[in-house]
C-alpha cells in the first residue's frame, strides 16, 4: 500500500519517465526503466562463441574451430570465455547510457541480475569479479565507476585489482586496429592476485574485447589462474 501510495504521489507530481521509451513511469519506485523496456531485452541464445560470447550464424561441425568467430580464431585471446546480455542497441543501449551517461544508478541492480543469466557460465566456478577500472579524472569528473556498479550486483566478492595508470580515448571512436593499441599498458595491478585464483572481468560495453583483455593480461601476469569476462553489453555482433 505504501508502495503503491508513492508510486502515486511520485508519478503525479514529477512525471517521471523511462530512461528508455521516454513514456511515464507506472511504478517509478521501482526504478528509471519501465518493466516493459526491461523485458523487451532478448537474453543470448546458441550457438555463441565459445571465446568472447558473440553471435555465430551456424555450428556447422563439433571443431574448436567452428565454436569461434573469425575474430577468435585469428587472434590470441587472454580470456578464456567472454559474456554479455546481448548487443549495443535498442532498449538494452539506453539503459547502458542511462547509467552511464545520466548517472541512473538505480538501473545497475536489474542490470547485474541480467549479466548474471546471461554469464552463468563465466561466473560458475569464478573466486571474484574485478571492474575495470577507470581513470582518476574520469572517476572523479563522471562520480562513479559504471563496472564497479555492476561488479556490485553479480553475486561475486568485488576486488579492484587493477588501476588504470593513463588515460586512453574511449574505444568506441576508434578504428579496430586501433583498439588494442590504445589500451596496451593502461593498467597496472593495485593489489596482489591470489595464486590460481579464476578472475571475472567486469565492464559495461566490449567493442573488440580490447579493455578486457588488456585487464586480463596484467591479472595473468599478477598471478591469476585463469581470467574470463562478463559486460552488460557487446558492441555489434560479429560474423563468425
Amino acid at each position: 500500500m505504501i508502495a503503491a501510495v508513492s508510486d502515486a504521489l511520485i508519478a503525479a507530481l514529477l512525471a517521471p519517465c523511462c530512461a528508455c521509451c521516454r513514456n511515464p513511469l507506472e511504478n517509478p519506485t521501482l526504478g528509471a526503466v519501465c518493466a516493459e523496456c526491461w523485458a523487451s531485452i532478448p537474453l543470448p541464445s546458441e550457438p555463441l562463441c565459445e571465446i568472447c560470447g558473440d553471435t555465430l550464424s551456424s555450428w556447422r561441425s563439433g571443431s574448436d574451430a567452428e565454436r569461434r568467430c573469425s575474430r577468435c580464431q585469428r587472434t590470441h585471446r587472454a580470456i578464456t570465455c567472454g559474456r554479455s546480455i546481448g548487443p549495443y542497441e535498442a532498449a538494452l543501449r539506453d539503459i547502458v547510457h542511462a547509467l552511464k551517461y545520466e548517472r541512473r544508478r538505480s538501473v545497475a541492480r536489474p542490470l547485474g541480475a541480467l549479466m548474471m543469466r546471461a554469464g552463468a557460465q563465466v561466473l560458475d566456478g569464478a573466486d571474484f569479479a574485478v571492474p575495470v577500472p577507470l581513470h582518476l579524472y574520469r572517476h572523479y569528473t563522471r562520480g562513479f565507476n559504471q563496472a564497479a556498479e555492476l561488479a556490485a550486483h553479480i553475486g561475486l566478492p568485488v576486488v579492484h585489482a587493477l588501476r588504470r595508470r593513463r588515460a586512453t580515448t574511449t574505444q568506441t571512436d576508434l578504428p579496430e586496429g586501433q583498439r588494442h593499441a590504445n589500451v596496451r599498458g593502461a593498467f597496472r595491478l593495485r593489489r596482489r592476485i591470489p595464486a590460481g585464483a579464476v578472475v571475472v572481468v567486469v565492464d559495461d560495453v566490449s567493442t573488440t574485447g580490447a579493455t578486457v583483455d588488456a585487464c586480463a593480461r596484467v591479472l595473468l601476469e599478477g598471478g591469476a589462474r585463469e581470467v574470463r569476462a562478463l559486460t552488460a553489453a557487446r558492441a555489434a555482433a560479429r560474423l563468425p
